[in-house]
């Protein structure tokens, strides 16, 4: 009798147990799968532009989690550094505006060469694409003004330089944390040599912390003028801040390039949202964000009196990205011991 039940007992552990393994494999297969149905994003973008880009892709692509996160371009390449010695990179993109940085990850091998759909129908602005980063948006920066303490419109980059107007109230945002306010500083020394940026800082000019600081602090007087993102300013404008952009005639041109890893966990869902940025959908989202899409077919706003698509293009000074990538450490050196 005592074997009999013995007997039974360690059936009805088995059965137990084995249950409980099927549970586990049932729970692991689910979260596999909500894994599987993820997307991480590392961005420079502001809410106000990838905000509802997300949102149009998660309602192109029900079930798809996605979770992105938003911080200037260096603070983005010291987290991926960090990740890359821990052994796993967290993202599967990403979007910032520092294009030295795609090209120094495209030499590292760590990006996905991928092509996306209707790439024809693209302003491309790189001579040497191979698929390894594209073009999302042909941001543009120009100079500030606050309304209500600048009269009349800048003549021109030269007026910054010399005009008692931005004596001591001129800003730039920090070069070693904005990949927009890098590119901007490399551009203008292409154009016009170093000797202008220090006679900008002759006239008071002044370092901010972030690309969104230096607009913050122009809308509410702290500064006269800034060196300004195009979608950024326009965000405070659309709340009310007494802003205008002026755009020089020599225009500083900054692609903003989007990439997948190489060892991405999500590709497949990576490679969709790279196919969605592109998309007319997606691109005048971009428009209306008030900065410059990749496409021609998109309806410019007119309140921002953005560039059109082909004349940011074709007007913004041209600068060789490989040599801006070799100069780079220097250039952000030479910035920060000059506005120290």
């Amino acid at each position: 009798m005592f074997k009999k039940i013995l007997t039974a007992a360690l059936f009805l552990a088995m059965l137990c147990l084995t249950g409980c393994g099927g549970d586990n494999s049932a729970d692991k297969n689910a979260q596999e799968k909500k894994d599987a149905n993820k997307l991480v994003i590392y961005t420079s973008m502001k809410e106000s532009l990838i905000g509802g880009i997300v949102e149009g892709f998660k309602a192109k692509n029900p079930g798809i989690e996605v979770d992105w996160q938003s911080a200037g371009a260096g603070k983005i390449m010291a987290k991926l550094d960090a990740e890359r010695q821990s052994g796993h990179l967290m993202a599967d993109i990403i979007w910032t505006s520092e294009v030295p940085d795609f090209y120094q990850m495209k030499n590292e091998g760590l990006l996905e060469k991928y092509q996306p759909a209707g790439f024809d129908e693209l302003l491309n602005p790189f001579d040497d694409y191979d698929g390894s980063f594209t073009a999302a948006r042909l941001g543009t920066l120009g100079i500030v003004i606050n309304t209500n303490k600048v009269t009349s419109d800048p003549e021109g980059w030269e007026t910054i330089a010399t005009d008692p107007t931005y004596k001591n109230s001129f800003g730039i945002a920090d070069p070693a944390l904005s990949g927009t306010a890098f590119m901007s500083i490399a551009l203008l020394e292409k154009q016009f040599g170093w000797e202008y940026i220090e006679r900008l800082h002759d006239n008071g000019a002044s370092k901010s912390k972030g690309s969104g600081r230096v607009v913050d602090d122009t809308a509410d007087g702290v500064l006269n003028a800034c060196l300004g993102v195009d979608y950024i300013t326009a965000g405070k404008i659309d709340k009310g801040s007494p802003l205008k952009m002026v755009y020089p005639h020599e225009l500083l041109m900054v692609p903003s390039p989007v990439a997948i890893f190489k060892d991405a966990d999500h590709k497949d869902n990576a490679k969709k949202f790279v196919d969605y940025l592109m998309t007319k959908e997606a691109q005048q989202m971009v428009a209306n964000a008030g900065t410059v899409p990749v496409r021609a077919d998109v309806q410019m706003p007119e309140k921002y009196n953005l560039p059109a698509p082909v004349d940011a293009l074709q007007n913004g000074i041209k600068i060789n990205y490989s040599e801006v990538l070799d100069n780079k450490d220097e250039t952000i050196k030479k910035f920060s011991n000059l506005f120290k």
